[in-house]
This record gives C-alpha cells, structure tokens and sequence, in this order.
C-alpha cells in the first residue's frame, strides 16, 4: 500500500476513534518497530496494474483499495464485498447498516426485498434510483443478518467515510440506527431521532426508518413518508 494511501487510511480511523470519544492511544502497542522495520515485499514496492491505471481520490480507487478488505472476520464469510452503487455526483447518499443475503450474492446494496421498497420510496419523490448512492456501513455481511459489531463497525467507517467525502452529499439519509449512531453516536433510538436533522462534519444527516423494519411494521409508513417528504428540500434547497 502506497504512503499517501496508508496515511488517509490512518487519518480516517483517528477521525472515527474521535468522533467516539476515544481519548488514549496505547502508543506502545501502535508503533511496533519490529513491524516498521520490516522490508518491503515486491507487490508492496510497486502498485498492481490496476491501482496504475486509476486515478488517485476517486470511488473507483476507493474501491480498488479495499475490495480485498481482510481487516475483521466478516471477510472470512462473505461471498462479495459490497461496497455500494449509484451516482457518484448525487446530492442525495442513502446508508443503511450492512448486506443481507441477497446483497452478499450480488455484491450490491439493497436489492433484495426492503431494496425493492426502498427504491419504491425514492421514486414516490421523483427520483430514480441510479441518482442517488447507496451504501452500507458494513461492506461484508454478517453472519445470518445479525447487527454489526463494534469492532466489525470500526474497521469498515474509514471506507463509509472516505466515500461520504468523495460523493460530498447535500444530504446523508441514514437508514435505522447503526449507521445513525455511526455517524452521530449521542443520537437517541431511531423512533426518537427520525426526521430530526442533525450533522456529521459538514454533511446534514436525516435519520429515517430501515426498509427492513417498516416491511416488519407497515404502521411507520407514514413516519417514514413524512421524513422523504423533507428529502427534496434539504437536497436541492439551497437556503435550508
């Protein structure tokens, strides 16, 4: 991995480890200089043909630097890293928590059940799916759909962090609450923060409901319309 790539790497999980109120380093353990002075293999001395052909600070290069991602043992049982699709020049990115089943067979974001009703709720305001972006705060599934953890959230956020900075959103939606507390960990539960605005960094942030959940509990519809109802406004008004 080159410096420069490395280097953004480090920055990126320091920013995560701040925004959660982490305030000690083990600065022992995290210079080991048996590992520093170690040399470097041949495929570290020169970039893959593929990191050559494509440009620095792009979602492509993103992407070619991670999908190999080994850093937790989700890699260990996905069938695909699903990194996330869409418009790279929305206004408009969509997070939700992580892949399910059919995300991990297909490597794509949303595209099983709750994805059909969430493209349905982004066509109800007048915009089709390939404009927005969709991700995940988790790009490996884990195992039989259950809640990421801690660690699992932590070693992925520099990547949903990078490509939140690359696409530069008018508006982040984040879907339930791993990716609302990821992003803004003092938020209240999902029932409680919904529709409510709030901001991570310079992006404005608008939890809604999960697809997933209101498949479960068709009765917070109407909550949820009520929260894309405030998508066009705060996307593409630029006094709000």
């Amino acid at each position: 991995m080159e410096t420069d790539t490395l280097i953004r790497h480090l920055e990126n999980q320091l920013l995560w480890l701040d925004q959660q109120n982490y305030t000690y380093l083990n600065l022992e353990k995290l210079f080991d200089e048996t590992y520093f002075n170690q040399p470097l293999s041949a495929a570290e001395q020169s970039p893959t043909n593929k990191e050559e052909q494509l440009p620095e600070d792009t979602i492509e290069s993103l992407y070619a630097q991670n999908a190999d991602c080994e850093r937790c043992p989700l890699s260990e049982t996905r069938t695909n890293f699903v990194f996330g699709t869409g418009n790279v020049s929305t206004p408009l990115l969509f997070i939700g928590e992580g892949p399910g089943a059919d995300e991990d067979r297909l490597g794509e974001p949303f595209v099983g059940k709750a994805g059909r009703l969430l493209t349905q709720m982004i066509q109800s305001i007048g915009i089709d799916r390939p404009d927005v972006y969709i991700a995940n705060v988790v790009k490996c599934r884990p195992p039989k759909n259950r809640t990421p953890h801690a660690e699992e959230i932590a070693k992925c956020f520099p990547i949903l962090h990078r490509q939140i900075e690359l696409i530069n959103p008018a508006l982040i939606v984040t879907l339930g609450n791993v990716p609302t507390r990821a992003l803004i960990p003092d938020a209240s539960g999902i029932t409680k923060s919904r529709g409510q605005i709030y901001h991570y960094q310079n992006w404005k942030v608008l939890p809604t409901f999960h697809p997933a959940y209101l498949l479960r509990n068709p009765a917070a519809m109407t909550s949820s319309w009520d929260d894309f109802k405030k998508i066009m406004t705060l996307c593409f008004d630029a006094e709000s």
